[in-house]
């Protein structure tokens, strides 16, 4: 039992550890007001006058051009904030004085100040979501937001003075395991370092298998895994009756479902294959 403790303790430290900021899956708090969200924003007029300021057709814009001569705004920043909504529909998202809609589902904004900046998440208009981020220059913050669950900040890094796309997707892709119609609920879960910490406790810690599942449920309360990480799970597990019990719990705790199947190749009896599959397709 001193065993058991000690490595719960372990554990929730690389619980605490993964979930600063910058780690995958950290939720930020909303901190729109109820009344904020029930107003719907008209973004008509706003998004003419700038397409007409664009294109040079406003006598503001001439007269501006004629009066004062073309300024060069040096109040910029080197922060960069890349935003995804992997859901259907259209949204406006605003960082400080910068807005871009779309139903793409990816932002990506350039040039902001660090600093404390706002950030809103707009559905047709209505308020849906509006948190605070701590920018920092030459730093790059990649986001997931879900209607149904929040703004969830997935890593922080230094862009080092280049303009790269293939990281931020693969930041991204590594939390969801880059499959398709499963991103609900899928915002904590556990990094391969972190997994291979957790793996290593429980192969140090827990010898039986009833102290394996109590260590593995208890993780299940924080995080969530992707199939690959579950069956590697099950394996450790010494007994089928146990597997197919685990197998079963975990189904609801991972992030790319589609892709179960790889936990099949844990057990050691066709039977419990075949009862897990049962399972899953009454899920």
């Amino acid at each position: 039992m001193k065993k058991i403790f000690i490595g719960l303790m372990f554990l929730a430290g690389i619980i605490s550890f993964a979930q600063e900021a910058g780690k995958a899956g950290e939720l930020l708090k909303n901190e729109a007001s109820a009344t904020e969200m029930k107003a719907q924003r008209n973004f008509n007029d706003q998004n003419r006058i700038s397409d007409l300021s664009r294109s040079g057709n406003t006598s503001a814009q001439k007269n501006r051009t004629k009066n004062q001569g073309y300024q060069w705004n040096r109040n910029y920043g080197y922060a960069e904030v890349f935003l995804r909504i992997p859901e259907q529909g259209f949204f406006t998202v605003e960082i400080g004085d910068q807005m871009m809609a779309n139903s793409a589902g990816k932002y990506r904004f350039f040039d902001l100040q660090s600093g404390r900046m706002p950030v809103s998440i707009y559905e047709n208009g209505f308020l849906m979501y509006r948190t605070t981020l701590m920018l920092r220059n030459n730093s790059r913050m990649v986001l997931d937001f879900f209607t149904n669950e929040g703004l969830y900040l997935l890593d922080s890094y230094p862009i080092q003075g280049q303009y790269g796309f293939n990281d931020w997707n693969d930041v991204w892709n590594n939390p969801y395991g880059n499959q398709a119609g499963n991103w609900n609920n899928s915002g904590n879960v556990m990094d391969n370092t972190t997994f291979r910490q957790f793996f290593d406790m429980l192969q140090k810690n827990a010898k039986f298998d009833d102290s394996k599942v109590a260590m593995i449920n208890q993780q299940m309360n924080t995080s969530m895994f992707t199939a690959a990480q579950i069956r590697d799970l099950i394996k450790f597990i010494s007994f089928d009756k146990n597997k197919l019990s685990l197998a079963k719990s975990m189904y609801k705790r991972c992030a790319d479902k589609n892709r179960y199947f790889l936990v099949y190749d844990a057990f050691d009896f066709e039977n419990s294959r075949k009862e897990l599959m049962e399972y899953i397709s009454k899920s």
